[in-house]
């Protein structure tokens, strides 16, 4: 067989295989009460830069991506994002939304002066939000 033929069959399958997985996955449940929320900063608050972000979260475990276990997730920072990702599928990867797939409660942001909104928003083992979301309200903070 042509090897340029086989590369596009195994191409082909590895992406169908993908599109099967995360089609029979669906939503992860959250459990009834689960939050996320910021400790630190506070909504409205002044901070210079850098800035630590700190996680909160009530009724859901903390694991890293690629580990399935029930009543888990991870966080996902939302910086200066508009509009929420799609519910329904991997939360995007870039410099708005910040990947903490090792399970980490905390982070330290270099911020340009000016105002800033920050959102939480938590995934299960895929980078999928939980239905319901688990998502913190948006706070807006300034950096002097």
């Amino acid at each position: 067989m042509n090897t340029m033929i086989r590369t596009q069959r195994v191409t082909f399958g590895l992406i169908l295989a993908a599109s099967m997985v995360a089609g029979a996955h669906g939503a992860t449940p959250a459990p009834e009460g689960a939050a996320v929320y910021f400790v630190t900063p506070l909504d409205g608050q002044t901070v210079s830069s850098p800035v630590t972000v700190r996680f909160g979260l009530e009724g859901l475990g903390v694991a890293p991506a690629g580990v399935e276990r029930e009543k888990t997730g991870h966080h996902h920072l939302l910086v200066d994002v508009d509009d929420l990702p799609p519910m329904d599928k991997p939360i995007p990867a870039d410099e708005r939304h910040i990947h903490f797939g090792g399970g980490q409660t905390q982070t330290t942001l270099e911020l340009e002066p000016g105002e800033h909104t920050l959102q939480l928003l938590v995934g299960d083992h895929l980078h999928i939000p939980h239905e319901p979301p688990v998502m913190s309200e948006k706070i807006t903070i300034t950096v002097e």
